[in-house]
């Protein structure tokens, strides 16, 4: 069987996303800058290209992230593995505050990937703010 095209898996993981990123939850639609293939067990230290290793993610996080895959909880002080999001659901390491423009970490994987991946970016926190205004955010 034919591996699929670039563009095929591309469209295969932005729509497992939804077209959001998987740590940040930033909406593709809203952002000025495109989306990227991320490498979530990095192939620079023998991650692979299996649909279950990559996410969809925004330049940001995905340039905060680099090769990383364990951080310091900013909390404990403990190096702990980043969230990965084939294998943890997002409401298990995070939750939103009350008006939905901060990311909140209610775990130590959930604490060091905010802090690591700059989840709440001012940019970010800011187009949220909008967002949720207009009826947009937090994505479903």
């Amino acid at each position: 069987m034919a591996e699929p095209s670039k563009k095929a898996r591309k469209a295969f993981i932005e729509k497992r996303a939804s077209g959001c990123c998987e740590y940040c939850l930033s909406q593709s639609r809203f952002s000025p800058d495109p989306f990227t293939i991320e490498h979530i067990f990095p192939r620079s230290k023998g991650g692979n290209d299996d649909y279950s290793n990559l996410a969809l993610a925004c330049q940001g996080c995905n340039n905060r992230k680099y090769n990383f895959t364990e951080a310091m909880d900013p909390v404990t002080g403990t190096m702990v593995p980043l969230f990965h999001p084939r294998q943890d659901p997002w409401a298990n390491h995070f939750r939103w505050n009350d008006d939905c423009s901060r990311i909140l970490g209610i775990s130590p994987e959930g604490r060091a990937t905010i802090d690591k991946l700059g989840l709440n970016r001012p940019g970010l926190v800011n187009l949220r703010k909008v967002l949720y205004l207009a009826g947009e955010h937090p994505p479903a």
